[in-house]
């Protein structure tokens, strides 16, 4: 399943606050956790997270700073900062209400549409 750039880019900062509220990070683990945290259905590129992950530094949501990993190699290791976790609780807050919004409209559609039949355009506009 592909999910959609709008709800990609809509969920992509409450995600990366998530995974660095876990601990420090650098861009290519973040990629790694994102894909196993949705079970492999999410797949997102070094082209979505790093602007995301920039954009979060410029706003004071993440801090970001070099390492030199056990391999010899230079990371960006980014953390989260307090202002980001402040963020992340509030984007927890707003996601748990569309959740349960988006859960109470699916139980309707449910008892509207015989389980294993597909909802037309015009059986729904009918039920609404």
């Amino acid at each position: 399943m592909e999910i959609s750039k709008d709800l990609t880019a809509a969920s992509s900062t409450p995600i990366v606050l998530a995974i660095l509220a876990e601990g420090d990070s650098y861009g290519y683990a973040i990629l790694k956790r994102v894909q196993e945290l949705s079970g492999g259905r999410m797949e997102w590129t070094d082209g979505m997270l790093y602007p995301v992950l920039h954009r979060l530094e410029r706003l004071g949501h993440v801090g970001a700073r070099w390492r030199v990993a056990e391999s010899g190699r230079r990371r960006k290791y980014y953390r989260i900062t307090s202002r980001g976790r402040a963020q992340l609780a509030e984007d927890r807050r707003q996601w748990q209400t569309v959740d349960a919004t988006l859960r109470g409209a699916w139980r309707a559609l449910s008892l509207c549409v015989p389980a294993g039949q597909p909802a037309s355009v015009a059986t729904l506009a009918r039920e609404a």
